[in-house]
């Protein structure tokens, strides 16, 4: 029940996304719709073909195999006969703060990679719990799902930038109503955007625990994760694939934390407990 529950809310927070770019295309005419909607689907057919090879190039990803990373390797190949998906490519990125993150349109083009400070700092039962999770990602494409509300969040901007530029089409519009639509659009988008990740955090917790058959090690590998994470930053060099990784690479307190593009690890350690 939970996980089509998370289902539905991921199609409802999409139809709302949509809404939001309606109500700013309407407030500045057809023409700047039309302009952003062809903007925003040229950046979705380069996401959708290439988001896997610009997510690796961005890391500095080397592609592992039998050779260079034999347990890894075997460790991927099983989980992946426990999702019932084919073996995606498997990445080792060179970053000291431990994370690990899944790329790839579905999973026939499927990448997942892990950075040198999870490989240090995890457990086998804990590196475990964590590929599982990404190959979880895989198996429900939530990849693509992630891509295409990031587009539409930059189509919403950039028609709101448009906007504020150079006015709305309606004389008869209210300009105080359509100054807020401008200003506020781009945030409740944003908003939208990081609900929409923080939903699939939570499937793929439940889908990853059934796939490595047991919650245990991810649980224990978030707590570390997100400890360690505070300790050794990813250095602010991919802001915005943030919500591509296990963890929230930059954490914040207070306001900050409403922007974060994951839930908090407690309660993800929390519904995960409840599997046990």
């Amino acid at each position: 029940m939970t996980y089509f529950f998370n289902q539905f809310k991921t199609a409802m927070l999409m139809a709302l996304m949509f809404a939001v770019v309606l109500a700013i295309g309407s407030a500045w005419g057809t023409t700047g719709l039309i302009i952003a909607f062809v903007i925003g689907g040229a950046m979705n057919v380069i996401a959708y073909f290439q988001s896997d090879k610009i997510a690796i190039a961005t890391m500095r990803g080397k592609e592992a195999d039998a050779r260079t990373a034999p347990d890894l390797i075997a460790m991927v190949q099983r989980l992946a006969q426990n999702a019932e998906i084919p073996m995606p490519r498997v990445y080792v990125c060179p970053q000291q703060a431990p994370n690990a993150f899944a790329t790839g349109r579905n999973p026939k083009n499927a990448a997942v990679a892990v950075t040198q400070g999870a490989l240090a700092l995890l457990t086998y039962d804990e590196l475990e719990g964590v590929m599982a999770h990404e190959l979880a990602h895989v198996k429900n494409r939530d990849t693509l799902i992630s891509t295409i509300a990031a587009t539409m969040a930059g189509a919403i901007s950039f028609l709101a930038t448009m906007a504020f530029w150079f006015g709305g089409s309606s004389r008869d519009g209210n300009p105080l109503v359509m100054l807020l639509t401008m200003i506020f659009a781009p945030v409740a988008a944003m908003l939208i955007q990081m609900a929409i990740s923080r939903s699939r955090e939570y499937v793929a917790d439940a889908e990853g625990a059934r796939i490595a058959g047991t919650p245990v090690g991810l649980m224990n590998a978030l707590q570390k994760l997100e400890a360690t994470a505070k300790r050794v930053p990813m250095a602010n060099e991919t802001p915005s694939q943030n919500h591509m990784f296990i963890v929230q690479p930059l954490t914040g307190a207070g306001l900050a934390s409403l922007f974060s593009t994951h839930p908090p690890t407690a309660d993800r350690v929390a519904k995960l407990r409840e599997l046990m």
